[in-house]
């Protein structure tokens, strides 16, 4: 869960320098803000794809016991 709502935060914080950077003409910023998106959202992802794994390697134990 973590991984996801930081990576939720990444991707928040990366509008808001994209938006800025559109507004004062800032092409760095507005670049820098793409960038930071895309990073939360394969943090986002990543988070994601952990909390299955998680889950399929519980039922499996699960399965196990008698």
């Amino acid at each position: 869960m973590a991984e996801k709502a930081k990576g939720k935060m990444e991707q928040a914080k990366g509008k808001a320098k994209e938006v800025a950077g559109k507004a004062t003409g800032n092409e760095r910023m507005k670049a820098e803000g793409k960038t930071d998106q895309v990073k939360g959202k394969a943090r986002e992802v990543a988070g994601k794809a952990e909390e299955q794994a998680r889950g399929i390697k519980d039922s499996l134990r699960d399965r196990r016991r008698p």
